[in-house]
C-alpha cells in the first residue's frame, strides 16, 4: 500500500498538473518515482526506482506520463544508448505511439516530445521543450529536473541557474519539494561563480530539509571553488549522517570529501574514501555518476604522483561495456581515463575510432557534432599525454581550453582537464589552493 502522502489523480489535478490516467495507483507511483528522483534516493518502501517503475507499468500500462518518467530517467542517466540499445529505443517509440493514440494535455505531449529529442542526442532541443512546459506550468518538477540534467550535460551554466530562478516565485513553502528548489538554485549560482549567494541559498534549503543531499553537494562545491578546504572537510563530516541516506548521490558527495584530502596532499585519506565508498558503490550501481567519479579520482591522484596500483582494472570492468555508447563526451573522456590507466590499448583505440566515425556523420546528435569540433581532439590529447608526448598534448588542448565547458559537468569535474593546460590561470582563480601551489612548482621546475 502506497503512503497516503503520495498524490492521487484528484491531487495532481488540484495542483494544475492533471495526469491522463484513471488509476490512482499509477498517479501515486508517478509521485513516488518523482520523489526518489528529487531526493536522489531509492525508497525501499516503494521498491526503489526499479520496483516503482515496474509497478507503475502494471498499474496502467498505457499511462503516458508513467512511460515518460521511467524512460526519461533511463535516458538522463546516460548509462545506455538508445542508438545501440533496442529495448530502450523501443520504449521511446512506445511512448510516442501511446501519446499519438490518446487525448493528452498539451503539457503531456510536450513531455513526450522532449524525451524523444533527448533520446536522439538533441539535448538542447529537449531543454527548450521542458522550458516551454515550465512557462505555463512552473511547478512541474519533472520538467524542471529533466532540464536541470540536460543543462548539466551541455555545460549550459547560466541556463542551469536561470531555469530555477524563473520558477521560484511560483512555488510556495507548503508545496511538495519546495525546499529542494533551494539546492537546485544554489548549484546554478555556484556554477556561475556567485559563491556567497550559492552558500546562503543552500543553507536555507538545509535548514528546511537537513537530508537534502543536493544542497550539501552545492556547499561542497562552494568550499572547493573557494579553496576553503578545512571548512569543506568539517562540513562534510558533520553532515554525513544526513546525506549518506541519499544513495544515488552519496558516492559523489564522498568524492567531494576526498577531493579536499587530495587538495591538502593527504592521499591516504583520499584513497581510504575511494576504497571504502567510491569504488564500492560504483561497482554495485554501475551508475555513470559513480563511474566518472572513480575514474577522475584515480586520475587526479596519479597526476599528484600517487601510485594507485591495480585500482584501474576494477574501474575498467565497469567502463569497458560502455566503450561504444558515446551518449556524452563527458562520459567518453572518463571511460578513456580508465582504459589508459589500465593500459588497455585496444579499448582506448576502439573508443577513439568509434568517436571519429560518429563525428563524420553526426546527424542531429549534439554530442556527436561536438565530437567533431572538440571530442576527438580531446581524446587524442589524453592519449598523447598518457604516452608522455606533452608538447603534442598542449598543441591539441590549448586551442580548446575555453571550450571544455561545452562537454558538460560541473566546474569541479571539468577542472581535471584544465589542470593539464591552465596551471597559471588556475592560480589566479583559486589563489589559496595548496594543489595549485604544487602544480605551479612542478611547472616552474620543468622550465629550469
Amino acid at each position: 500500500m502506497l503512503a497516503s502522502s503520495f498524490r492521487d489523480c484528484k491531487a495532481w489535478s488540484a495542483e494544475g498538473l492533471p495526469l491522463s490516467t484513471s488509476s490512482n495507483e499509477a498517479c501515486k507511483l508517478y509521485d513516488a518515482i518523482l520523489t526518489q528522483y528529487v531526493k536522489w534516493q531509492n525508497d525501499e518502501n516503494v521498491g526503489g526506482f526499479e520496483g516503482s517503475i515496474s509497478a507503475i507499468q502494471a498499474a496502467d500500462p498505457n499511462f503516458v506520463m508513467g512511460h515518460v518518467i521511467s524512460t526519461g530517467l533511463e535516458l538522463v542517466s546516460t548509462a545506455s544508448s538508445a542508438r545501440l540499445n533496442q529495448r530502450l529505443a523501443g520504449a521511446v517509440r512506445r511512448t510516442v505511439e501511446l501519446a499519438d493514440s490518446q487525448a493528452l494535455s498539451p503539457r503531456e505531449r510536450l513531455h513526450v516530445t522532449a524525451v524523444e529529442h533527448f533520446s536522439h542526442g538533441r539535448f538542447s532541443k529537449a531543454c527548450d521543450v521542458w522550458e516551454d512546459i515550465l512557462v505555463d506550468h512552473p511547478t512541474d518538477m519533472l520538467a524542471l529536473k529533466f532540464s536541470h540534467d540536460g543543462y548539466f550535460y551541455t555545460g549550459a551554466k547560466a541556463q542551469l541557474r536561470d531555469s530555477v530562478a524563473r520558477v521560484l516565485p511560483y512555488w510556495k513553502p507548503h508545496m511538495p519539494f519546495f525546499s529542494y528548489l533551494k539546492g537546485m538554485y544554489s548549484f546554478g549560482l555556484m556554477e556561475t561563480h556567485f559563491y556567497d549567494q550559492a552558500l546562503k541559498v543552500a543553507m536555507e534549503g538545509l535548514a528546511m530539509t537537513p537530508e537534502d543531499a543536493w544542497s550539501v553537494h552545492s556547499v561542497a562545491h562552494v568550499y572547493e571553488m573557494k579553496a576553503e578546504v578545512d571548512k569543506g572537510l568539517k562540513f562534510m563530516e558533520s553532515r554525513e549522517k544526513d546525506w549518506q541516506a541519499s544513495d544515488v548521490l552519496a558516492s559523489h558527495n564522498y568524492w567531494h570529501w576526498a577531493l579536499y584530502f587530495i587538495e591538502k596532499g593527504q592521499y591516504e585519506a583520499a584513497l581510504q574514501i575511494y576504497d571504502s565508498q567510491v569504488i564500492r558503490r560504483c561497482k554495485a550501481t554501475g551508475s555513470m555518476l559513480d563511474t566518472v567519479d572513480a575514474s577522475s579520482m584515480l586520475c587526479r591522484l596519479e597526476m599528484e604522483g600517487v601510485c594507485v596500483k591495480d585500482r584501474w582494472q576494477e574501474v575498467l570492468q565497469v567502463t569497458r561495456p560502455h566503450t561504444d555508447d558515446h551518449v556524452t563526451l563527458f562520459n567518453d573522456v572518463h571511460f578513456l581515463m580508465a582504459s589508459l590507466g589500465a593500459k588497455d590499448g585496444g579499448t582506448s583505440r576502439r573508443l577513439l575510432e568509434g568517436l571519429q566515425e560518429l563525428a563524420k556523420e553526426p546527424g542531429d546528435n549534439q554530442q556527436h557534432h561536438l565530437a567533431a569540433s572538440l571530442g576527438v581532439s580531446m581524446v587524442e590529447a589524453m592519449t598523447e599525454y598518457d604516452q608522455g608526448n606533452y608538447n603534442r598534448t598542449v598543441e591539441l588542448l590549448y586551442p580548446l581550453r575555453y571550450r571544455l565547458v561545452e562537454m558538460g559537468g560541473s566546474d569541479a569535474q571539468g577542472r581535471l582537464h584544465q589542470q593539464h593546460i591552465r596551471k597559471w590561470e588556475r592560480d589566479a582563480m583559486r589563489p589559496n589552493s595548496p594543489l595549485t601551489g604544487r602544480l605551479m612548482q612542478r611547472a616552474l621546475a620543468l622550465h629550469d
